[in-house]
């Protein structure tokens, strides 16, 4: 597997948008993300601060799909 990058958000929204992910509504500075298939999950965009492993693991977990599925990498 290897070690997790650090992403920025708009990186990690741009990986969902890809998926086919929309963005339903933003409340703040966090994104709401749906799929046609049901799946959601919520994307901080704070300034300056970046999508640290841990979140980007539970993101890919809320989706159903693993790390590497959302990065691409397999």
């Amino acid at each position: 597997m290897g070690a997790l990058p650090v992403l920025k958000s708009t990186e990690v929204c741009r990986l969902l948008e890809r998926r086919g992910f929309v963005a339903v509504r933003q409340r703040g500075s966090h994104i709401q993300y749906r799929h046609p298939d049901g799946h959601g999950t919520t994307v901080p965009l704070h300034k300056g601060r970046d999508i640290a492993p841990p979140l980007l693991r539970q993101i890919a977990r809320d989706i159903g799909l693993t790390v590497e599925e959302l990065l691409g990498r397999s």
